[in-house]
């Protein structure tokens, strides 16, 4: 059966640490697993800028005994020249899976619908899975364990990383606080979704206009940037909207003494996070951007072995 990762409740509860079982066992023994040993090609795309998604899904599948078969959108145009449908048709001809960093969401979905085979999500404008896998690694190679812990975002609530927080980090039975200004939140009813999760895992979510409480005894607290990729041109002042959610040492002293802090980069010190925090000792940023990696290839390890079935 055909397995793809659109969005992070696309994995169950176990399904997600079985993979974070997988991909801690990759980081340790980076050969020790050859899904694509061939080599059998995996088609990347990228219709947004990249630096840690390619270097890391690269490196990954070669890791993995494969071939990155990098598409440059620019050239293939997706969706102009050619149908996502047909795209999808030649692709999954072609490869053993595909990922897409793109923007639609529904684009994704068609391309899942017509590739035949696993189709991952490295972004899309909602979602941002292998992200929140990763800060999932990262947060239990710091805690030793994911349930009961306390991640707090805070930032632009309405963005990808927020979505994917509140649906992964439920999974995993944690307790999430989104603190976000009034307007930019997320939707009411992925809130909902993350509750009926949490309810089954044993975790929690909470939606808050007040950062300083939402860090208050937090294991951890997580922030992105102010305004995301194609959102540039937005009228808004960012300073002054997102200004107050900004992850600074005071902001920081209000969680617990050894919380770590996240940042899936690219930061803009002196913004949506202080110099002294990203490189300070309690940010494991870099910790975060390598585990990319180890997930990914955890991710598409799982979903071969699913469509194998």
């Amino acid at each position: 059966m055909v397995r793809h990762l659109l969005a992070d409740d696309d994995l169950s509860a176990d399904e997600q640490a079985l993979v974070l079982d997988l991909a801690a066992r990759m980081k340790d023994e980076p050969f020790a697993v050859r899904t694509y040993e061939g080599p059998r090609s995996v088609a990347v795309l990228f219709d947004k800028p990249t630096l840690r998604t390619q270097s890391s899904f690269a490196a990954g599948i070669v890791e993995l005994g494969g071939f990155p078969l990098v598409v440059d959108s620019r050239l293939a145009a997706i969706g102009t020249r050619e149908s996502v449908a047909d795209v999808a048709r030649v692709l999954g001809r072609q490869t053993a899976a595909i990922v897409w960093r793109t923007f639609a969401q529904s684009d994704l979905a068609e391309m899942a619908a017509f590739a035949g085979v696993p189709v991952v999500n490295a972004l899309t404008d909602d979602y941002h899975p292998c992200q929140v896998l990763a800060d999932l690694l990262t947060v239990r190679e710091h805690a030793g364990a994911l349930a009961g812990v306390t991640l707090t975002y805070t930032g632009d609530g309405a963005n990808n990383m927020a979505n994917s927080y509140l649906l992964g980090a439920a999974l995993a039975g944690m307790h999430v606080r989104i603190a976000a200004p009034e307007g930019f939140q997320p939707s009411p009813e992925l809130v909902r979704r993350a509750g009926r999760i949490a309810d089954s895992t044993g975790g929690s979510v909470q939606v808050t206009d007040a950062a300083a409480d939402a860090a208050t005894g937090a294991d951890v607290i997580a922030t992105d940037t102010w305004v995301s990729m194609g959102m540039e041109d937005s009228r808004t002042d960012p300073e002054a909207v997102f200004g107050p959610y900004a992850l600074d040492a005071a902001l920081l002293a209000r969680a617990n003494s050894d919380a770590i802090v996240l940042h899936c980069l690219p930061a803009y010190r002196g913004k949506e996070i202080a110099a002294d925090v990203i490189d300070g000792p309690q940010s494991r940023v870099w910790d975060e951007a390598e585990n990319r990696r180890h997930v990914q290839k955890a991710v598409l390890a799982f979903l071969d072995e699913q469509a194998a079935r």
